[in-house]
């Protein structure tokens, strides 16, 4: 393996049994406020970009080679050497020159698939969260220099070697670099000298995923100076161009060789036998091998695929992993998250329940415009609600979010429930950076899934206090009394409590209980023992996250498509069930709603069932996701799950497709993903399903379209050979039509557009042959055809137009070529008539007709082509005789269509 020359960088240090203040002196950094961003460019243009120096690849003068490691070949470069030692120069020539043009064309195509594939990578940039000169940023981990701050948090994927200096319950898989299968704790502190890498608990490694808590860290390796660059090779990743269908269709492919070799030794068997001239026969096998074989197949198939891909990065949907393209089209259930996905991911609080009152909150998104009013409308004094007032204070305090201005509109940083709860305050007069500022925070437990709340610890000029923020099951079991309205603590009421959250939740709202406790410790750090019980109820905040007008017409398509769709989240259920309701996701009957605590309760036997009938599943732990998809599997689905925390891993890897989320999905989960929505939308889900389907329609037409014009040149030369008869065509002819139609004609295939029913189909089942019984009959039809046609023709030509064996050969292929244009437009659509899906809507396939027929013109009256390959120019009579076999085979496929989809209309895909 070799390896590029790496970055220059700081030289290796023993890191974790320096002080912080050493490692930041070392480092010439600030731990409270970053580097600055003059020094940030000085640093990158010392120590370049923070990446892995990539693997050389395989160079061109082998990858050119390696288009001429096909069975194939071998065979036409030995037929080439034979009819040369045979004094057939000019054979010799033209079989050696195709056989050299070919590996040319497969050279550029598949280079071209690998630059489109490379592209992709590019576009799925991974992020670091840094602060430089005072600010939190988030940056492309590539910007990243020695002495950078780095903040984690759960999900992320540590970016750079760091020397922690700020450590919460910070836990990190170390595996793919130690072997560690455990998460390791780590922690601030000084180490000893003599420790090992896998001991070494106060740094953290590059390409090593953050499992719980967060920390800061500054960091002192990047890009192959990091103890994951040293062995990067072990985590190297390319992207293949190989999938399970390109490799069962080469398989194919190298069966069908082996078959037609036979058949081509029996037919040199038989002519010899029959006492024609053994170099004859040679040559005739030698056609008939040539002109039956697909040999382009497989690459054509490649690049299907991988012009496949590059059509869905247009529309915003990245694949990782090339399989996807084909299991897309195969799709039957997409489980998708609520919040960003199905909707806006612009929370806006607009219901408050504190004091035993409820509060209105006008406005909407993140614009800091609205008013708060009281039950029925009317403007308040916030003065005289304290309880009001100290509930939006907990949402501000309890917050690790930010609002920015950006061109004069608002954009949050961070999460988009913790930037609701900001603009609610911002609402009520609570600025953020005030409020922090006359209670700043001492210490914070964060937000877990498994543990749904958030707390924090902060110094207030009445002595310190914890805010506490999360889900009502989990707030409310631990509070013991509630905040009243004249701002003293009253008995808490549980079940008007309850009550005002069924009421904002069936409206479509997420609900968070706020609480408060001034049980702290007196120092030291908060921890979960001071937030378990005897806290103080300050209320409720409803907020509601709009469903995407876009997905809302996603979701009616894909269920058009006989695809289901179904919302996992860890919203209320009556939230996710009025959501639900908008998108449509569920017929009139009404949406089916199970919560995770319900299906704790359900056994493996009938969870399949179970989840094929709910739509909704609400409140789920991250773990219950990979049930869930074990259970539509086992019921007979092809699963498309979306997730974006580090939990959600397991299941993206377990679903058919795994979805990450672009924008707020965590490094875990892109790693494990399948594919990656740039924008977060459910609409990219489905756009990604209609390109899996159309790439497959495509890789589908372009298979039918080849094979019976393969087929039928093949059967030429065994039909003569068989019969005794003069050979229609010659080797080096046949060899010009394979070349010249797989480019001219066979590639325009790959740029047919969807058809307009694409997604009015059943999706396809992943057993099912590519090629069904009727579209085998369609090739004997248009092969018997091809066979018809060209034996007619060449008999006619010799019989009653007096013609020369040249000129009558010329005709044949001519009539080949010409009857697999026709069928070329045929194929444009497997069910539908060409006219009823438009003649222009695929220029391509005109220009590459045009091309052909051009082409077609010089093989036929250019001197010099017919002396390469034995041909004469031809008159009219012939042309128009052409003209009739083209019309018929073009009309054959045309009315076997109109028969059997019920007057061209298509009613669905070529049924089994």
């Amino acid at each position: 393996m070799t390896m590029m020359k790496p970055n220059s960088n700081l030289a290796s240090s023993d890191w974790h049994k320096l002080e912080t203040s050493e490692v930041t002196r070392l480092l010439r950094s600030d731990c409270k406020h970053g580097l600055t961003d003059e020094e940030v460019k000085k640093r990158q243009k010392k120590y370049g970009p923070n990446s892995i120096s990539a693997r050389a690849g395989t160079p061109g003068w082998k990858r050119f080679l390696q288009q001429f490691n096909q069975p194939l070949v071998y065979l036409l470069v030995g037929a080439s050497v034979i009819t040369a030692l045979l004094q057939e120069w000019v054979d010799s020539g033209v079989i050696f020159g195709v056989v050299l043009a070919n590996a040319i064309i497969g050279y550029i195509q598949e280079s071209k698939a690998e630059k489109a594939i490379d592209a992709l990578n590019s576009l799925v940039i991974t992020e670091a969260t840094v602060r430089r000169d005072g600010r939190k940023a988030r940056v492309p981990s590539s910007q990243l220099v020695p002495g950078d701050v780095v903040l984690l948090q759960s999900g992320d994927r540590t970016p750079a070697d760091l020397r922690l200096f700020e450590v919460n319950s910070l836990q990190v898989d170390e595996s793919a670099l130690t072997g560690e299968s455990v998460p390791v704790q780590k922690h601030a502190d000084v180490l000893g000298h003599d420790v090992v890498l896998a001991d070494r608990k106060n740094q953290a490694f590059a390409g090593t995923s953050v499992t719980y808590g967060t920390a800061q860290g500054l960091v002192s390796a990047i890009g192959d100076k990091t103890e994951t660059g040293r062995i990067a090779w072990l985590i190297s990743e390319t992207v293949e161009l190989s999938t399970p269908l390109t490799r069962k269709i080469s398989a194919f492919s190298q069966l069908l060789l082996w078959v037609i070799l036979g058949l081509s030794v029996v037919t040199f068997a038989v002519g010899v036998g029959r006492g024609e001239p053994p170099v004859e026969m040679f040559m005739a096998s030698v056609a008939l091998a040539v002109g039956a074989i697909p040999e382009g197949l497989p690459a054509a198939v490649t690049i299907v695929l991988a012009i496949g891909v590059s059509r869905m990065a247009k529309r915003r949907a990245i694949i990782r992993k090339l399989p996807a393209v084909e299991t897309l089209g195969s799709t039957t259930v997409v489980c998708s998250d609520k919040t960003g996905t199905l909707t806006e991911n612009q929370m806006t609080v607009q219901r408050v329940y504190a004091g035993g009152q409820d509060y209105q909150i006008t406005g909407v998104g993140y614009e800091p415009r609205g008013d708060v009013l009281d039950a029925v409308g009317s403007k308040i004094d916030l003065a005289v609600h304290p309880a009001l007032l100290e509930c939006l204070r907990a949402g501000v305090l309890c917050n690790d979010s930010q609002l920015v201005i950006e061109e004069g509109r608002h954009l949050m940083q961070g999460d988009p429930t913790e930037a609701a709860m900001l603009v609610a305050g911002a609402k009520a007069g609570l600025d953020h950076e005030t409020s922090m500022q006359d209670s700043p925070r001492h210490s914070m437990i964060p937000f877990e899934s498994q543990h749904m709340f958030r707390a924090t610890l902060h110094e207030h000029e009445s002595g310190r206090v914890i805010y506490k923020v999360g889900a009502v099951e989990r707030l409310l079991e631990r509070c013991s009394d509630m905040l009243g309205s004249e701002d003293k603590p009253v008995a808490l009421d549980k079940e008007a409590v309850r009550t005002a959250v069924e009421k904002m939740a069936s409206q479509g709202m997420r609900v968070l209980a706020f609480a408060r406790s001034h049980q702290v410790p007196l120092e030291g750090d908060l921890s979960h023992d001071h937030v378990k019980g005897g806290m103080t109820f300050l209320g409720l905040q409803g907020m509601i996250d709009p469903p995407r007008p876009e997905a809302i017409a996603a979701v009616a398509n894909c269920r058009r498509a006989g695809i289901l769709v179904k919302m996992i989240t860890g919203d209320h259920a009556l939230t996710a069930r009025a959501i639900a309701e908008k998108l449509g996701i569920a017929d009139g009957d009404g949406v089916q709603t199970m919560t995770g605590q319900e299906l704790e309760k359900i056994s493996d036997v009938d969870l399949p069932a179970i989840a094929h009938r709910v739509e909704v599943f609400a409140r789920v732990a991250p773990e219950q996701k990979l049930r869930l998809v074990r259970a539509l599997q086992s019921y007979g689905h092809v699963v498309a799950m979306t997730g974006d925390g580090v939990n959600d891993a397991p299941a993206l890897k377990q679903a058919d497709i795994g979805i990450a989320m672009g924008i707020t999905g965590t490094d875990v989960a892109k790693g494990a993903a399948d594919m990656v929505l740039i924008d977060d939308n459910f609409a990219t889900i489905q756009a990604a399903v209609e390109e899996g389907r159309g790439v497959f329609d495509n890789l589908r037409k372009f298979i039918v379209w080849t094979l019976p014009t393969n087929l039928g040149e093949g059967s030429i030369i065994l039909v003569s050979i068989f019969f005794g008869l003069t050979l229609p065509v010659l080797p080096v002819q046949l060899l010009w039509v394979n070349m010249t139609t797989a480019v001219f004609l066979g590639l325009m295939l790959v740029f047919e557009p969807n058809e307009p029913d694409l997604m009015q189909r059943s999706p396809r089942d992943p057993k099912r042959p590519l090629l069904t019984f009727p579209l085998f009959m369609r090739t004997g039809l248009i092969s018997l055809i091809m066979i018809c046609g060209a034996f007619w023709l060449f008999f006619n030509e010799m019989n009653t137009g007096g013609q020369t064996e040249a000129a009558a050969r010329t005709a044949v292929i001519n009539v080949i070529v010409m009857v697999e244009i026709a069928y070329l437009f045929s194929c444009r659509s497997l069910n539908h008539s060409l006219f009823s899906i438009g003649l222009w809507t695929n220029r391509l396939a005109i220009l590459g007709a045009l091309g052909m027929v051009g082409a077609q013109l010089l093989f036929t009256y250019a001197p010099v082509m017919n002396k390469l390959f034995h041909t004469q120019p031809l008159g009219g009579g012939s042309w128009v005789k052409i003209l009739i076999v083209t019309l018929l085979s073009f009309a054959a496929v045309e009315f076997e269509k109109w028969v059997r989809f019920g007057g061209g209309r298509g009613k669905d895909t070529l049924p089994e």
